[in-house]
């Protein structure tokens, strides 16, 4: 049976060091959770492309701790996002084996949509 859980967050993205010469940045990021999730995720991101031409892509794991809908652990997310000629596709899906305490097992889904500069999620998961 699928599980859903829904609500916001607010992110901080710090910049960290460009590698491979300035082809990828590296960011580090937190989370704040709010809604059926709450608590934060800690992540790494790397990125490469031309972002203000919106050619870019983005890859990210973060580690998310909590509790989702009465359930207190942790689980990893990892993303892998786009940007191309005017269109964005964007990935998230909790790492398999990633799970701990009472969300050990967990699988799922996680969606995100931006709406007035606000960050939705709703992540569908199986326990």
């Amino acid at each position: 049976m699928t599980n859903t859980a829904k609500g916001t967050f607010d992110v901080e993205l710090t910049p960290g060091q460009t590698e491979l010469d300035g082809a990828v940045s590296r960011f580090d990021f937190i989370k704040t959770f709010h809604g059926e999730i709450t608590g934060r995720a800690r992540g790494l991101m790397l990125a490469g492309g031309d972002r203000n031409a919106g050619a870019a892509g983005y890859v990210a794991i973060e580690v998310v701790e909590g509790v989702v809908n009465d359930r207190r652990g942790s689980f990893a997310l990892q993303q892998l996002g786009t940007m191309s000629s005017g269109s964005q596709t964007l990935r998230y899906e909790v790492v398999p084996g990633s799970g701990k305490d009472e969300l050990a097992g967990i699988c799922g889904t996680f969606e995100l949509t931006i709406e007035d500069g606000a960050h939705h999620y709703e992540l569908a998961y199986e326990l």
